[in-house]
This record gives structure tokens, C-alpha cells and sequence, in this order.
């Protein structure tokens, strides 16, 4: 019973999260990265994560991270190069909020690895994310179908020299983004009616 006159902690506000897919998205994908040194920003990512933050948005990548189950590289390795690709967005005074990676190989099953939607529930639940209000964008079929999943809105990128690769895996699925951008500035702007 709760004494009289005892208060309550107060319950967070959910908020709105901008999901981003990392390799292919965020950055080149340079298949399997290890070195966190070799990792670049896409043109106008930093100035879209700072305009999605100064816009309430809390920006919360979620990554397919298979090599670590493969035995290419280590969870030491990832959170590098994650502390890495925030050092490249301070100059724009944006960074990713949280990250989250599933680690296991694809034929493992797991709900964690995209679309799976078990990294974006964990993130709901961690940061109190208003996941109707949230949006994601990626690069490849998984994260279409994630977004679609969670009922948010959906952005694809197609990344300049996968334009037709991304195209086909949508098609083949027949499966469509609510949104198609050439770039992930653009992307972003589009969700968040950046003008």
C-alpha cells in the first residue's frame, strides 16, 4: 500500500525515433568492416541526424552484424567503430543516441536479426520510443520489412552503385518502402518534411 503523501517517479513521455540501418545507409558498406578507421560518412548524413535531432527525434541504429558470429570480427570491433562513426558526426553536432547489432549468421533463426523485430522492441522498451510516430530508413529489402513489421514509416535509400540490386529485391518481394530516396539526406528530409 503506498503511504499517503509518497510520489510517484514520473513515467518518461514516450518519444519519436528515427531508426537508421548503418552499412549501406549511413556509411559505405564496406563488407564486413573490422577497421574502424576505414569508416567513412555518405555525404549529408551528419547534417540530416543533426536536423532529425533538433527535430525531437532520437536516433537509434539498428545493424545486422553477422561477422561476429562468423569469426571476422568482435563485439570490441563494432563498439569501435560505432564510437568512430559518432567522432565523424560531432563536426555537425549530431550522433546516434543508441545502437543496437544482432551478431548471429542468418541460418541461426534468431528474432534479433533483421526483419526481425526483436532489436527495435528492446530499443521501444529501453528509451520509452513511441514506435507509431517513429520512422526507419535503410538500404535492402530486411530493413523495409522490418519497418513494415513495427508499422512505421519505411524510407529506402538506393545507395549510388546498388540502385539496381536494392530495385529488384523490392520487386522480387513485392514489397514497397513508403518512401525512395537517392540519398540519405534526402531520405530524411522527406520523413521529417525538411524544407
Amino acid at each position: 500500500m503506498e503511504a499517503t503523501g509518497a510520489r510517484r517517479a514520473p513515467v518518461p513521455r514516450p518519444r519519436r525515433a528515427l531508426f537508421v540501418d548503418r552499412d549501406g545507409t549511413l556509411n559505405p558498406d564496406l563488407h564486413y568492416l573490422r577497421d574502424a578507421e576505414r569508416l567513412e560518412l555518405f555525404r549529408g548524413v551528419g547534417e540530416a541526424l543533426h536536423f532529425a535531432r533538433e527535430h525531437g527525434e532520437l536516433v537509434v541504429c539498428v545493424t545486422n552484424q553477422s561477422g561476429i558470429e562468423r569469426g571476422l570480427y568482435t563485439t570490441d570491433d563494432v563498439e569501435r567503430i560505432h564510437r568512430r562513426l559518432n567522432e565523424l558526426l560531432g563536426p555537425f553536432d549530431a550522433r546516434v543516441d543508441a545502437f543496437y547489432y544482432c551478431p548471429h549468421a542468418p541460418e541461426r533463426g534468431c528474432r534479433c536479426r533483421k526483419p526481425g523485430t526483436e532489436l527495435f522492441e528492446r530499443a521501444r522498451d529501453e528509451l520509452h520510443l513511441d514506435l507509431p510516430s517513429s520512422s526507419f530508413v535503410g538500404d535492402r529489402l530486411v530493413d523495409v520489412e522490418a519497418g513494415r513489421r513495427l508499422g512505421v514509416a519505411t524510407a529506402v535509400v538506393r545507395t549510388p552503385g546498388h540502385e539496381a540490386l536494392v530495385d529488384r529485391e523490392l520487386a522480387d518481394a513485392g514489397v514497397r518502402a513508403d518512401l525512395t530516396a537517392d540519398s540519405f539526406r534526402a531520405a530524411v528530409g522527406r520523413l521529417l518534411a525538411w524544407g
